[in-house]
Parts: C-alpha cells; structure tokens; sequence
C-alpha cells in the first residue's frame, strides 16, 4: 500500500510538472500585450479560490486548528503571493527555457532549508543527485543554440530566482499542513490568503484589460493557467507532498528546462539536439538519485 501511495505521488509530480512545463509558454504568451503580471495573477489567484472552495462543499468541513493558522497563513504569503508575483514578472522580462533552468535551483534551497528545519537529512547519495541534476541543467543552458538571452543574468532570472527560493520555503512550511488536513482544505486556505494580499498589486492592471478585442487563442491560454496550472497542477502537488519528502517534489523542478525546451520543439521554436539529450540524461538521473535517497533515509 505505502508503495503504491509512493508510485501515486512520483505520477502527479510527473503530470504537475508536465503542465507547469508547458505553462512557460503559454504564460509567457498572455503577459505584457494582452494582461500585465500583476493583473494576471490577480485573476489567476481569484479563480483559483473560487474553484477550490466550491470543490471544497463537497467534501467533509474541516476546522483549521488556532495553532495551524500562522503557518497557513505564510503558506499563502510564500505559496502564492510572493511566488506568483515574482514568476510571472520574472517571466514577462526573460525567456521560457531560461525561466525553467533557474527554477532548479528549487531543490538545493529545500534540502538547505529542511536541514537547517531538521526535516530533511543530507546524504552523499542525494546531494550526487543535486549536483548531477544542476549539472544537466547548467549544460543545457551554455547551449549557445538555445538563444542569445540564455545564461545572461537580467533582472527576469534574479526574480524567476527569487521565486524559486520563495517557492521552496513554500514546500517545507505546508508539509505538516498537509500531514493534519485534506489537500483541498488547506489549498483553499492557501489561496484565499494569496488572493487576499496580490489584490492591492493587480487590481488596477486586471481592471484596464481589453477582454472585449483579446484574440480567442489568449482566452484558451487564460483558462490554461488558471485551470491547469492553478487548480490541477497545485492538486496534484500536495498530494504528492503527503506521500513523498518536500526534497523529492522539489527534485522534480528538474524535469522542466528539458519538458519546457520539449513544447518549444513542437511549437517549431526549438530543435533537439546533442546538448538536450545528454542534458535530459542528466536530469533524470538526479531526479532518481534523490528519490532512492529519500526512501532509504527520509521520512516525514
């Protein structure tokens, strides 16, 4: 049963990050012309909410403990909040691929902070994995195929960084969440937070938007991240974090530069190469380095 519930984990990482993968693109598509950032991820943040607390009247009320309240609360601050808003305006100001490579960073920064929390132990094995999965990543942004603005550092990498730390201090603080409560009942939470302090940011940008002349493409894409990314995706993330270490979700965050570089070559936008092949190799091993580390030394 518990290796079940393991192998049920390590597919939503998979379907999570594949949507997030493809969400570089799509994103990256709407910003600027069509919605600014901030107004984005107002509507994002706020349709989100609605859809998880309508699925929530469908499951059995849970009361959220007074002890457990400050830590949903910064679950939403750092989950959604600061998160969002740093990605989607690091997004808006760098290139996809370039977007996915600097989110690998995400699983060093939650072996560090889980260390420093005492939930995660260090292992030779796992920190291999880190290194080789980085290491993958590194080569395949040196790449000089990929673009001119890949492997520069501009103000979009230093925020889709930033992001990543935010986004990985996310992964640690939501765990015991996660343990206590249904995955709905703390999402919703989460999301109702987020909406709460992004509103002063986009309310003015998501209010000046011209839905009356928007393409038909963009409002596919708007339901994509709103519905895939947003509500699916999160979904599937938790749970995996019910079951799996928050080391190993965010080992996952390797498989994007290659997943994302993937759509860009059907989108006609990319080729494959030498580079991606060996680099996906790379990836992937990293990625199963640190789960077999994580069975054999970390539970939570």
């Amino acid at each position: 049963m518990a290796m079940n519930k393991n192998l049920l984990g390590h597919l939503c990482l998979v379907g999570a990050n594949v949507i997030y993968s493809i969400n570089y693109s799509v994103a990256k598509d709407v910003l600027g012309s069509h919605i600014q950032s901030s107004g984005f991820i107002l509507l994002r943040a706020f349709c989100a909410m609605v859809l998880y607390w309508l699925t929530s009247l469908f499951m059995r009320f849970e009361k959220i403990a007074k002890e457990d309240r400050l830590r949903l609360f910064f679950c939403g601050v750092f989950g959604v909040a600061v998160n969002q808003l740093l990605f989607f305006k690091g997004l808006s100001l760098t290139s996809p691929i370039n977007a996915s490579i600097m989110m690998v960073c995400t699983p060093i920064l939650v072996v560090l902070m889980g260390y420093f929390a005492m939930t995660e132990k260090i292992t030779l094995l796992r920190i291999t994995g880190i290194i080789t999965g980085l290491a993958g990543a590194v080569f395949l942004i040196l790449n000089p195929a990929q673009g001119k603005h890949l492997g520069m550092v501009n103000w979009g990498d230093l925020l889709v960084l930033l992001n990543a730390c935010s986004w990985g201090l996310y992964l640690i603080i939501v765990k015991p969440l996660l343990q206590k409560y249904h995955t709905i009942t703390v999402v919703k939470w989460v999301f109702l937070t987020g909406f709460i302090i992004v509103l002063p940011f986009g309310y003015e940008q998501l209010m000046v938007v011209d839905w009356h002349n928007m393409p038909k493409k963009i409002y596919w894409e708007v339901c994509f991240v709103v519905f895939a990314t947003t509500y699916l995706a999160y979904i599937l993330n938790t749970y995996a974090l019910k079951n799996l270490s928050s080391s190993v979700a965010g080992s996952y965050i390797y498989s994007q530069p290659l997943l994302t570089a993937m759509f860009a070559v059907i989108l006609g936008k990319d080729e494959i190469d030498y580079v991606k092949i060996i680099a996906s190799l790379m990836i992937f091993s990293g990625v199963y380095m640190a789960s077999k580390s994580n069975l054999k030394t970390s539970k939570i």
